[in-house]
C-alpha cells in the first residue's frame, strides 16, 4: 500500500505520518485538492489506528435545544428565529424537567443542550435549568452551551467569561459542545454571520474554559463558501490553542445542510467525496486531538460508517429530538438507539465502545 501512496504522489506526506511530524497548511491543501480519496482514507487511518486502533466510540445521550430565538440569524442557520416568528419556541424551566423526566428509563449519561443567543432571557434562567437537570437525574454529565452562548451569558450577567463560567459549573455545568465556531475567517463571519461573536474570541472562551479545568469541542462548518485555505486556517487556529491547552476532547465536522437557509438558495448538500475528505484531512492536521467524530446526524449512517475508516472514531450519540441540522433540512433519524449503533459500528469493521462525555469507557461491547 506504501507503493500505492508512493504513485499518488502522497509519498513524503506518508512519510511525516510515520514519524510522528505536524503537517503544515501546504500539506493540508494538497491534502484538500487530491483526487484520491482512497489515498487520503489510508493516510487518516493511520493516524485514527495510532490513538483508538479499532475502537469506535458512542454515548448514550439526550438533546435538548431550549430555544430558537436568537439574535444572531445567520445565514447558514434555519434553527434561529426572531421572536415574533411563527416557528420561535422557548422552552420552560418545568418543559425541560418534563423532557428529561420523560427519559428516566432510559441510563443516559449525557444530556446536551443547546439553544440561539436569545435577548431576553436571565442569567438565572441557564443556572436555573442546570439545576433543575441535575434535580431530575442526579449525577448525568450536562454538556451545554457553546462559546459563542457563554460570551452572551457573561454579557447579560455583567461578568467575566470566567467568573460566568464558574458560576455554571457550581450549577452543574460538566462540559461544553463545539458549535458556533463555524469558519474563524472574518471574511466568512462578516458575509455569513456579521453579529456572531468574531473566531478570535471564540478561541478565547474556548481557552478560558480549559484553563478552568472545563472539557470542550470544537468544530468547522464545511461546504458553503469557504475556501479550502480558510479551512485550513480554521483548522490551525484549533490545533495552536490545542497545543497551549489541551482542552479540547474532540473535533466535529460539520457538513452544511442548505434547506430553509438564507445562504442555501441555489445549493445543494455536501456530497460523500468532500464529507470523507473533511473527515480525513481533520484527522490528518489536527495531530493532537485525541478524537474525530462522525456526527451521523449531519452525515448520515451509511456515510457515518464509512468515515470510521477516513479517520473518524466516534459516531457521537443516541441523540433525541434534534431540532437544530433537522430545520435545516436533515433527512436523518432524530435518534438511534444503542443497539443501533452498535450494529453499525461492528458493521463499519469497528468495535464498539460506549463512553462517557470525558471518553471513560463504559463498556467495551
Amino acid at each position: 500500500m506504501d507503493a500505492y501512496i508512493e504513485q499518488a504522489g502522497l509519498g513524503h506526506i506518508l512519510k511525516k505520518i510515520r514519524a510522528g511530524e505536524r503537517l503544515s497548511l501546504e500539506d493540508g491543501k494538497l491534502l484538500y485538492e487530491h483526487p484520491n480519496i482512497l489515498a487520503l482514507g489510508y493516510l487518516a487511518n493511520i493516524v485514527r489506528e495510532r490513538l483508538n486502533g479499532d475502537q469506535t466510540y458512542f454515548i448514550y445521550n439526550q438533546h435538548i435545544n431550549y430555544s430558537n430565538i436568537c439574535t444572531n440569524l445567520c445565514k447558514f442557520c434555519a434553527f434561529g428565529r426572531k421572536r415574533e416568528d411563527a416557528l420561535a419556541y422557548e422552552m420552560g424551566i418545568d418543559e425541560i424537567r418534563q423532557k428529561v423526566r420523560e427519559r428516566l428509563d432510559e441510563p443516559i449519561d449525557e444530556i446536551h443542550v443547546v439553544g440561539g443567543v436569545h435577548p431576553d432571557l436571565p442569567f438565572s434562567y441557564y443556572l436555573d435549568m442546570l439545576r433543575a437537570i441535575q434535580e431530575e437525574r442526579p449525577g448525568v454529565h450536562i454538556q451545554a452551551f457553546t462559546c459563542v452562548e457563554i460570551h452572551h451569558l457573561a454579557q447579560i450577567a455583567g461578568k467575566s467569561v470566567k467568573a460566568t463560567l464558574q458560576e455554571l459549573m457550581a450549577a452543574g455545568l460538566g462540559s461544553m459542545p463545539g458549535g458556533g465556531a463555524e469558519v474563524f475567517s472574518p471574511r466568512i463571519r462578516k458575509l455569513t454571520c456579521a453579529d456572531k461573536l468574531p473566531g478570535e474570541d471564540w478561541l478565547d472562551v474556548a481557552k478560558t474554559a480549559h484553563r478552568l479545568g472545563l472539557k470542550t469541542n470544537a468544530t468547522m462548518l464545511y461546504g458553503h463558501i469557504e475556501t479550502i485555505e480558510e479551512r485550513l486556517e480554521h483548522l490551525d487556529a484549533l490545533r495552536r490553542l490545542q497545543d497551549e491547552t489541551g482542552g479540547f476532547l474532540a473535533f466535529i465536522p460539520l457538513a452544511f445542510h442548505p434547506k430553509n437557509t438564507e445562504l442555501g438558495e441555489g445549493r445543494s448538500n455536501t456530497t460523500g467525496i468532500n464529507d470523507l475528505k473533511n473527515v480525513a484531512v481533520s484527522r490528518l492536521m489536527l495531530d493532537n486531538f485525541p478524537h474525530i467524530k462522525a456526527y451521523w446526524i449531519m452525515l448520515g449512517p451509511k456515510m457515518a460508517q464509512v468515515a470510521l475508516a477516513f479517520g473518524a472514531d466516534d459516531m457521537d450519540g443516541t441523540v433525541s429530538e434534534e431540532r437544530i441540522t433537522h430545520m435545516a433540512g436533515a433527512e436523518t433519524e432524530q435518534a438511534i438507539g444503542h443497539k443501533t449503533l452498535i450494529r453499525l459500528i461492528r458493521e463499519a469493521g469497528r468495535q464498539p465502545v460506549q463512553r462517557d462525555t470525558l471518553y471513560t469507557v463504559l463498556d467495551p461491547c
